[in-house]
């Protein structure tokens, strides 16, 4: 491994363990334990296959590792977005450990397993459009030689990367047992909204076939829905 990439792994596995204490501390800090097992399975689903990507990403496509790991949004509007979604998922881990601690609303195991393979299946989602699109960036932005995707996903809706994420982030309070949590993640879908609204504006202005491409794909993320 060269420097550039020994420098690059380590950025990753510096975020990858932030990341995880952090998630960690939001969820059994409020629950006063850590027989918390729910919040163990999250752990798990979520960390595991994020380190497998990781690993996967470093091998076959460190560029793109690179330029998501130091993504930053310059427009204003995205910045208030991304503030949004992060109280967003603050509150409602924070709510979930002390639903766990006080046992406001209890919800059966079995709600956890099957959120915990409908999150599962959504990180498969996010892969293949991962896949399709090798312009995928973490912020809002037109590349260099960027070009219209409408094949694949794409040919569905136009953001199969936000219809991923929603599926992600509903699951993940179900996987906790919190329906507090679940109602507030549905603050989601109005924040990402509003990262659609300024996106599209951006690529209308800078992406030569854009406009054309929302003729032909009506739907932003539900299909036949919205």
């Amino acid at each position: 491994m060269n420097a550039v990439n020994t420098k690059l792994f380590v950025q990753a596995v510096t975020r990858f363990l932030a990341g995880l204490l952090i998630v960690g501390l939001l969820l059994f800090l409020p629950a006063g334990t850590f027989a918390f097992w729910q919040a163990w399975l999250l752990i798990f689903i979520l960390f595991v296959p994020m380190f497998i990507a990781g690993l996967i990403l470093m091998k076959k496509s460190p560029d793109l590792l690179r330029k998501r790991l130091n993504a930053k949004e310059e427009q204003t509007e995205q910045k208030t977005v991304i503030l949004l979604s992060g109280l967003m998922f603050l509150v409602a881990f924070i709510a979930a450990g002390l639903n766990f601690r006080f046992g406001w609303i209890a919800l059966p195991g079995a709600v956890s397993f099957a959120a915990a393979i409908v999150f599962l299946l959504a990180y498969v989602l996010y892969a293949e459009v991962m896949r399709e699109n090798a312009y995928l960036s973490r912020t809002v932005e037109v590349q260099e030689n960027q070009k219209v995707i409408d094949t694949g996903l794409y040919g569905i809706v136009r953001h199969p990367m936000y219809m991923s994420t929603l599926l992600l982030f509903l699951a993940m309070p179900l996987v906790l047992g919190s329906v507090i949590s679940f109602a507030i993640m549905l603050a989601y879908i109005p924040i990402i909204s509003r990262r659609i609204r300024n996106e599209e504006q951006v690529l209308e202005e800078g992406l030569e076939g854009y406009r054309e491409y929302k003729q032909r794909v009506r739907y932003k993320m539900i299909p036949f829905v919205w």
